[in-house]
């Protein structure tokens, strides 16, 4: 009898306790979902306790438990291969504009200024050490008019352009006094000079581009009226003008107008500019003003400052014959009329074209380029033809769309999203993505607390997509690279113009096209996982650290397969790092990984945080 009453007794518990069980489980499983909508009380208090909290890294991971390594097991176990430093010799390497190979190339047409990358058995697998005594750049916007001397210890511009206020030395420091060859007085007033045509101080022109662009003073001073620039100069004898421009917090990258398309879209640039570049605009049958046509916005602005311009009362400075410069500025003049440019200034040695907003009615003798491949850029070769605008329906529509001033475009709708011309991208798909973008970037600040400090100035999204990244990180404080991989499934560095971002196109399996230590932050999403059958993932590493600060920050955000590969390759670099789980949790197969570089300079065999 007893033992028959304990049985039912322990029935009526066990049933109880499947019962407990069965509702607690349905308890947090809607608990969890309510959380995760965004609307929780739980989301405020963690969101408070994330404000209160000094933490730098996000505690309680549970990767490995979730995640298991099993699958890659075999890897884990070899050893981990140490990437050595390379040879002092090495502190400025910039692999496809390095010097001696350049001159093996001809010097027609500045294809020895091109870029020419090492073959495989060429490449260096090593870490670029920093020269002895690399401090950290100023922070913006005093690194404007400073360099420290160690970071880059060329003296040769401040005797070859002393009297052009360029560059100065003083004491352990360079001075950039704002001046330049076509403005001694300083780019302040030069730039007020083009305001007085150019609709600057309203936010409708946003984006330029500097061809020639030197130690990029005009670049420089662009941002005091909200305007970024992007600069390009080659590597040549003006030794170190665009590294001293991305030490200063300015962008550029290494280039040249020869023979190779510009690494740019069609219509991304609302200005662009030439002082003194020394490009012979009206050679070659016009073809570099009608690259420079290609990259234009339709309404955007064309500015050349220098020869040939005001030949007539300059010919005997410039110690060249008047007829060889009328006749330059005559081809200069009638080219401009083929693109369908018109003059809007002419006051002393400045010169301002204006493209047209559209061009119904052109000389049907134009030769046009296929407008199917204007994008198709990398590596291809210039040609005479003028790329044709987007279709209008009437004489007064803007070709490309309305101009929306910044920074309201850089969250509206662009026009090539709104159109169509970007297949598989919707208008919700492009608001969703500002969406997420926005969220992924509240994620970050919440690890790595200096992101809104000022201590990034320059930083490069290496796989940027519609740049939502860019866009919701942007600031005053800083600037975004938006790089769009040559192999990438859609196109969309168009976008990411039009957005009132800068951008660049680049194939990861080479290098980038800049010196080393030149940006503070590395953001890669799903980089590897896109180049994972293409080249090695040590590879492009080795890049990211070649073109990284020393003590500057790298995330890498991707699938955890991929993740496990990286982390154990940057275990062999002088990089610290950390494995975060995604945002909404550890069930999440994508994952973060933050890392930091550490200092090291030439002959030291050491790392340091200090």
């Amino acid at each position: 009898m007893g033992n028959r009453g304990n049985t039912g007794d322990n029935r009526t518990k066990s049933s109880i306790s499947i019962i407990i069980v069965l509702g607690l489980c349905c308890f947090f499983y809607l608990l969890g979902a309510w959380q995760r909508s965004g609307f929780g009380k739980g989301d405020r208090i963690a969101v408070q306790i994330t404000k209160q909290t000094d933490c730098t890294v996000i505690s309680g991971l549970k990767f490995e438990s979730h995640h298991g390594e099993a699958a890659t097991s075999g890897d884990l176990t070899a050893e981990v291969k140490e990437i050595k430093p390379c040879d002092d010799i090495y502190t400025d390497y910039t692999p496809c504009q390095d010097q001696a190979r350049a001159m093996t190339f001809p010097r027609d047409n500045m294809i020895y200024r091109e870029r020419h990358c090492p073959p495989e058995e060429e490449k260096l697998h090593c870490l670029i050490p920093a020269p002895k005594g690399y401090v950290t750049p100023f922070p913006w916007p005093k690194s404007r008019d400073y360099v420290p001397y160690a970071n880059a210890p060329y003296k040769s511009l401040t005797v070859e352009k002393a009297i052009q206020n360029w560059i100065q030395y003083e004491g352990n420091v360079f001075r950039f006094p704002g001046g330049g060859t076509q403005f001694p007085h300083g780019a302040d007033a030069y730039i007020n000079q083009l305001a007085s045509v150019i609709p600057m101080d309203n936010g409708m022109v946003r984006t330029a581009l500097d061809t020639g662009c030197g130690v990029a003073s005009w670049g420089a001073y662009l941002f005091s009226k909200n305007v970024i620039a992007m600069s390009f100069a080659p590597r040549d004898s003006h030794e170190a003008q665009v590294q001293f421009a991305l030490e200063r917090g300015v962008p550029a990258v290494i280039g040249v107008l020869g023979t190779i398309k510009l690494p740019y879209p069609t219509r991304s640039f609302d200005m662009a500019h030439c002082s003194r570049c020394l490009i012979p605009w009206g050679a070659n049958g016009g073809i570099y003003m009608m690259e420079v046509d290609r990259v234009l916005r339709p309404g955007g602005y064309w500015i050349l400052s220098g020869p040939p311009i005001n030949w007539e009362n300059n010919y005997q400075g410039w110690q060249r014959p008047k007829e060889e410069l009328q006749e330059e500025q005559m081809r200069i003049e009638e080219t401009a009329e083929l693109l369908c440019w018109e003059k809007k200034s002419q006051k002393g040695e400045i010169a301002i074209w204006r493209k047209r907003k559209n061009c119904q009615g052109r000389n049907s003798d134009v030769t046009f380029c296929n407008a199917k491949y204007a994008d198709d850029i990398w590596y291809q070769k210039m040609e005479a033809c003028v790329t044709p605008y987007p279709k209008t329906s009437g004489p007064d529509e803007i070709a490309g769309g309305e101009w929306k001033p910044f920074p309201e475009r850089l969250n509206a709708v662009p026009y090539r999203i709104q159109s169509g011309s970007v297949p598989g991208v919707s208008v919700e798909a492009y608001q969703e993505d500002n969406k997420l973008w926005s969220k992924h970037v509240k994620a970050y600040k919440r690890v790595n607390k200096l992101i809104d400090t000022g201590r990034y100035r320059n930083i490069m999204d290496t796989n940027a997509g519609l740049g939502s990244f860019g866009a919701a990180i942007h600031s005053p404080k800083l600037w975004v690279m938006n790089v769009m991989p040559t192999i990438a499934e859609k196109d969309t560095l168009g976008v990411v113009f039009e957005r009132g971002l800068i951008g660049i196109y680049h194939d990861w399996c080479e290098a980038f096209s800049t010196y080393p230590r030149t940006y503070d932050l590395i953001h890669a999403y799903g980089l590897f996982s896109l180049y994972k059958n293409k080249c090695n993932a040590e590879d492009i590493l080795i890049e990211m650290d070649r073109t990284l600060r020393p003590e500057g920050a790298v995330i890498i955000r991707d699938e955890v397969d991929v993740l496990v590969k990286v982390k154990r390759i940057i275990g062999g670099m002088r990089w610290k790092t950390k494995m975060m789980d995604h945002e909404d949790g550890p069930l999440e197969s994508e994952k973060v990984l933050f890392a930091v570089k550490q200092y090291w300079v030439a002959g030291d065999n050491s790392t340091s945080t200090q």
